[in-house]
């Protein structure tokens, strides 16, 4: 199912159908700030198995992120957060990047690696804000499988494309082409570990 909504004014109604869809353990391609990503809610253990077979990976093994509302909703899933690093944050989000950090007992067991970290965002996307909001937690997001293709800036593509693999397909324009800047926070000093979208300003 293809559902447009307006990018800048997103219309409640629309928006809780997706999140209708999210709540009963579905699949969503949505829009964030960058490129388009695959959702579902991170309580429904069957859904996040449903993503990762799309991606063909292990669970915990899967580069996979939370996708959050604000810093207060993203300090739910981390754990020991210094001033720095707070400001780090507070800094460059909501806007493209994704940060690696320590995962807190919030995080499903069904994630949580040997290295018990987590990926988190908070994109600047007025949709994502909507959805989010409305459902009252974050959104397990994971890229579109295989090579980043042009076909993935096209919702009509993507839904003739994933259409028997996923719930529905957010059309909120096209999308990007760059992904998220992704930063490993867990060490001593920020190591940008993928160079997208976002510009890392250490001060």
């Amino acid at each position: 199912m293809l559902l447009r909504i307006h990018p800048d004014n997103p219309q409640d109604r629309l928006i809780q159908q997706a999140v209708d869809c999210l709540k009963k353990g579905g699949i969503i391609i949505y829009p964030t700030d960058t490129i388009y990503g695959l959702g579902c809610d991170i309580h429904h253990p069957k859904a996040i198995e449903r993503i990762c077979r799309i991606k063909e990976v292990d669970p915990k093994k899967a580069q996979l992120s939370f996708i959050c509302k604000d810093l207060s909703d993203l300090s739910l899933y981390t754990k020991g957060i210094g001033t720095p690093l707070f400001r780090l944050l507070k800094s460059h989000l909501p806007g493209p990047f994704t940060f690696i950090l320590p995962a807190s007992k919030q995080v499903p067991k069904l994630l949580q690696s040997n290295k018990s970290t987590i990926g988190l965002r908070i994109p600047d996307n007025e949709i994502c804000r909507a959805i989010l909001t409305s459902l009252g937690n974050p959104i397990l997001s994971a890229s579109l499988p295989g090579e980043m293709a042009e076909e993935y800036t096209d919702p009509e593509i993507m839904q003739a494309t994933f259409s028997n693999r996923v719930d529905l397909v957010i059309d909120g324009g096209p999308g990007g082409l760059v992904p998220s800047t992704v930063v490993d926070c867990t060490g001593a000093d920020p190591v940008i570990l993928r160079l997208g979208l976002g510009k890392l300003d250490a001060n």
